[in-house]
């Protein structure tokens, strides 16, 4: 596994959907069960930080008189 603080949402979430399966399959040992529900649990932190992130980019686009984009600002409420 490579470092998550360095994959993106989706790797992220692909390695997250892998563990998820494997959990559920239920043919893993003990031992490693834990293990890999420690990897899920900052695999999806990992994820949710990805898309707050996200979010805290999105932009409106701001209008001038002539109905021409002058910029943007950010979403409310973020």
């Amino acid at each position: 596994m490579s470092d998550i603080s360095k994959m993106s949402f989706e790797e992220a979430m692909k390695a997250l959907e892998a563990v998820v399966r494997d959990l559920e399959s239920g043919n893993v040992e003990l031992e490693k069960s834990i293990a890999l529900y420690e990897q899920g649990a900052k695999l999806k932190a990992h994820c949710e930080k990805k898309l707050k992130e996200a979010e805290e980019k999105v932009a409106k686009i701001t209008l001038g008189t002539d109905g021409q984009p002058t910029g943007t600002e950010p979403v409310e409420g973020l």
